[in-house]
């Protein structure tokens, strides 16, 4: 439907003459003949009025097919951090419609996850921000700690509220349901690796590595981890240095690498390989992920300067090979790096 056949079906439903819709609007009622008869269109600025008038969204102006909507829904995903309480409202009732059309259901799914999940980062960002400031007016009082520990990654002592027993369980259940796709026997085998339980973390690599599609590399960087638990660090550094021979100048085994001696805390030797590894990935667009720990690790060192330095390098990553202009994670990016600029400030 036309967008002045869609404006004449709302006014009619809305029992407004063409006059008293121009009233609202501030307009002619020779303007909404025009576009009710297709001689011409509302002005673009208008959209949002007209919308309110009528009391729903913009898109619901035009005929758009469930595939364009999911379309202009999934870019706005892409390009803004947060949403108004009304755009999500909007959102969250329209997918949710859209639940039970068997067609459809595997992308609405992933859109309320993701719809979903920037609320949530939006608000752990808000539930650091004030807990912080809690604890700096109170440090003595434990109950914020536990917030930033539940919503912002912080390390938590009490195993009961830091293993990872729940999901090792749904991971498990997927594979269980799904034995033949790899990529949640992966996820399985982090959570196990992260709680330390070797021997199970053993066993899934093995049922992986039978399958017709899986990856070489994570299965052999899974088995140094493996060894690690067991023997200790030493033991897996050796391991670790062992699969240069198989695979040489590999940018994934580089960054693979890199990732272990981050967690070793061998700093020097992680900057080295992440570098190694953005210098040998032949993609393009390339992903950001080395830069990121680079700029991590220099903040670690203390050595802001660089750390910000790396993110010029990151932003110009996010605008030369993905094209961003405007969208939040080149916003996150420009607004990290003015952080670490100010530390080198202080």
């Amino acid at each position: 439907m036309e967008l002045g056949s869609r404006i004449a079906q709302l006014r009619q439903k809305a029992k407004l003459t063409q006059k008293q819709l121009a009233d609202e609007l501030g307009i002619s009622a020779q303007s909404v003949s025009k576009w009710e008869n297709r001689v011409a269109a509302p002005d673009i600025s208008l959209l949002p009025r007209i919308a309110e008038v009528f009391g729903v969204s913009i898109d619901d102006l035009f005929d758009l097919t469930v595939d364009q909507r999911l379309n202009r829904i999934e870019n706005r995903l892409d390009i803004d951090k947060d949403f108004p309480p009304e755009t999500f409202k909007a959102y969250d009732e329209y997918l949710s419609s859209l639940l039970p059309d068997k067609e459809h259901h595997d992308r609405v799914t992933g859109l309320l996850g993701q719809l979903y999940g920037r609320r949530m980062l939006c608000d752990a960002q808000k539930v650091g921000k004030y807990a912080m400031e809690a604890i700096r007016a109170n440090p003595g009082k434990k109950d914020c700690q536990w917030l930033l520990s539940r919503f912002n990654g912080h390390a938590c002592w009490d195993w009961n509220m830091s293993n990872h027993g729940h999901a090792i369980e749904f991971y498990r259940g997927i594979v269980e349901t799904s034995p033949s796709c790899g990529l949640p026997y992966l996820y399985l085998i982090d959570n196990l690796l992260a709680d330390n339980r070797a021997d199970e973390a053993e066993r899934y690599v093995d049922i992986y590595v039978s399958l017709d599609a899986h990856n070489v590399l994570m299965a052999d960087v899974y088995r140094v981890y493996i060894v690690w638990i067991r023997r200790g660090g030493d033991a897996a550094d050796e391991a670790m240095e062992s699969l240069k021979a198989k695979y040489a100048d590999d940018s994934g085994y580089l960054f693979e690498a890199a990732q272990y001696y981050a967690k070793r805390a061998r700093y020097d030797k992680t900057i080295e390989l992440y570098e190694a590894s953005w210098a040998t990935d032949t993609r393009r667009p390339r992903f950001i992920d080395a830069l990121m720990a680079i700029a991590d690790v220099y903040s670690v060192l203390g050595d802001y300067r660089k750390a910000a330095e790396t993110y010029d390098r990151i932003i110009a990553c996010q605008k030369e090979e993905w094209g961003m202009d405007d969208e939040f994670e080149l916003q996150d990016s420009i607004r990290r790096r003015q952080e670490l600029l100010a530390k080198v400030a202080k």
